[in-house]
């Protein structure tokens, strides 16, 4: 599957990029069913109450309507992350609205959660309740709403008994006001809001908080002590970022919304490693932003991540990119004669003492 997949993608850079996602949608809910490969015990990672067969996941943003959570666990992912889904359909922003920056090995999306609603993505749910895999269920809020805590209630509570775990997104770039939500009292609302939700319909099941790589540092703080004291089960480092490095090439580098992949990578690992020394130890991360070979997925774990996530990487590696990073961490693991956890956080400190990345 993910050869076949990986021919094409020389031809689906010759399209729109939304255009071409949908097919690979398309694509891939059309192809058979088969399990999830069989992984090395050395790389099974227990997190939040759960235990991963390996620690490589897909991000948000890829099966945005819970269509193709099984076909992408066969291709070897050992966790899925839906979404974001919204309570009520929306549009998103105007097309176009995802670019490629293809010299950059980047993109730029300002899709503004763009969903079918609870609806469509909790039949498809039901649908494939009691087949293996985790499978998260990325929740959030619609753009006119007027309470905007409410709308992750309302998915906590239409996705209990389907979410192997939730991730309530408070970060994205293109809904209008969203990240105020990582505000210190506002997040404290949220939060407990959303937890007790949580413990009413879903007790037991992992609330995970996915945070912008553009926080500053004394806002990281107060972030980490709200989500520390409310007790959540982990965070997700980071989103995508709004700011623009110097060293961007591509024609569509000016556009507007959330820069990820490759440039995203020096400073959401720095976020990352600046969170992880600031929690402590209470709950595991998740590292996001710019992994697209097995060095930048070690780097992430050293840097403080239990777990990490890509998305945009796929664009231009295939899903191949998902075996060669787990043959690189095995790889790795045997030429020290360590351990996944002996590697999460070794560099974290070190990382910080370094000059800010630009």
């Amino acid at each position: 599957m993910s050869a076949l997949l990986d021919l094409a993608l020389p031809f689906a850079r010759l399209i729109d990029p939304e255009t071409a996602h949908g097919l690979a949608i398309r694509a891939l809910s059309c192809l058979p069913s088969r399990p999830a490969p069989t992984d090395d015990a050395r790389l099974k990672v227990p997190a939040f109450g759960l235990t991963f067969p390996n620690p490589v996941g897909l991000a948000a943003g890829f099966d945005k309507e819970a269509e193709v959570p099984d076909a992408m666990l066969g291709a070897g992912f050992g966790f899925v992350e839906v979404g974001t889904i919204t309570p009520r359909p929306q549009p998103g922003n105007p097309r176009p609205r995802n670019f490629r920056l293809v010299e950059d090995r980047a993109v730029i999306n300002r899709y503004g959660f763009n969903s079918g609603g609870h609806g469509p993505a909790k039949a498809r749910l039901l649908a494939r309740k009691g087949r293996p895999g985790i499978v998260g269920v990325n929740v959030g809020a619609n753009k006119e709403s007027a309470d905007r805590a409410a709308d992750y209630v309302a998915g906590i509570e239409a996705f209990a008994g389907l979410a192997t775990y939730f991730t309530a997104n408070v970060s994205s770039p293109n809904t209008p006001g969203l990240r105020d939500l990582q505000e210190e009292s506002a997040l404290d609302d949220l939060l407990a809001r959303v937890i007790e939700a949580r413990e009413r319909v879903a007790p037991g099941i992992p609330l995970l908080l996915k945070i912008a790589p553009d926080l500053a540092l004394a806002h990281l703080d107060g972030v980490v002590q709200v989500a520390r004291r409310r007790g959540i089960d982990g965070l997700i480092v980071s989103n995508t970022t709004i700011s623009r490095p110097t060293t961007l090439r591509s024609f569509h580098k000016g556009e507007t919304g959330g820069l990820s992949g490759r440039p995203l990578f020096p400073l959401a690992t720095r976020m990352l490693a600046e969170t992880y020394v600031r929690v402590e130890g209470a709950f595991p991360l998740i590292g996001a932003g710019g992994i697209d070979s097995p060095e930048t997925a070690i780097a992430k774990i050293e840097a403080g991540a239990s777990l990490i996530q890509l998305y945009s990487a796929l664009v231009y590696e295939g899903l191949g990119l998902v075996p060669r990073i787990k043959q690189g961490l095995l790889a790795r693991l045997t030429k020290e004669g360590t351990s996944l956890a002996a590697l999460t956080g070794r560099r974290a400190r070190d990382m910080v003492a370094e000059p800010f990345p630009g």
